[in-house]
C-alpha cells in the first residue's frame, strides 16, 4: 500500500453581513469570511491538503478567484471536484484532520454537524474526519476579530 500526506492552510478576512459557512454548514454569526466562492475555509484547507498529497498543486491553481465560474460557488462543490481528481489518480482518502482558529463564533456546538456533512460530501466514515476549533487567545488578526484561519492534514492511500 502507498500512502501520502498533504497539508493545507487558509486565511479569510471577516466581513459584516456575509454568511459564515464552515464545513458546508451555515453558522450563526454577524460576520462571515470574505472570498470569491462561499469562502468556506474548512473545505478550502481540506482541498489544499488533498491536492498537496496528490501533487496536484493547490486550490487557487484549479479554482482561480479570477475565474467568474467559481464566483459564489459552494466550496463543497470544489471539494467534490478535488475528490474526483485524486480518485482519477488512483488515491482515496485515509483521513483528514482540521484545526480552525477563531475567537468568535464558538464552533464546538457545530462540529458534529460539520463533521457529518463533510463525511457525506467526501463519502467517508465519520471517524475519518477530525475537526477541532481553537482560539488565538485574543492575539493577532484572529484575536482582534479581523479574520479566521484554518489548517489541515490529509492522508491518502493507494493499493
Amino acid at each position: 500500500m502507498k500512502i501520502r500526506v498533504g497539508q493545507g492552510y487558509d486565511v479569510h478576512r471577516w466581513v459584516e453581513g456575509r454568511p459564515c459557512i464552515l464545513g458546508g454548514i451555515e453558522i450563526e454569526s454577524a460576520k462571515g469570511p470574505l472570498g470569491h466562492s462561499d469562502a468556506d475555509l474548512v473545505c478550502h484547507v481540506i482541498c489544499d491538503a488533498l491536492l498537496g498529497a496528490t501533487n496536484l498543486r493547490n486550490i487557487g491553481f484549479h479554482f482561480s478567484d479570477k475565474d467568474p465560474q467559481w464566483k459564489g460557488v459552494s466550496s463543497t462543490a470544489l471539494l467534490t471536484r478535488v475528490l474526483e481528481m485524486i480518485r482519477e489518480k488512483g488515491w482515496k482518502v485515509g483521513n483528514v484532520d482540521v484545526t480552525i482558529i477563531l475567537d468568535q463564533p464558538k464552533l464546538n456546538p457545530h462540529i458534529p454537524a460539520m463533521q457529518a456533512n463533510l463525511a457525506q460530501v467526501m463519502a467517508v466514515d465519520l471517524d475519518q474526519i477530525t475537526l477541532k476549533a481553537t482560539t488565538s487567545e485574543g492575539m493577532g488578526f484572529v484575536g482582534r476579530g479581523e479574520g479566521i484561519s484554518a489548517m489541515a492534514v490529509a492522508l491518502i492511500t493507494a493499493e
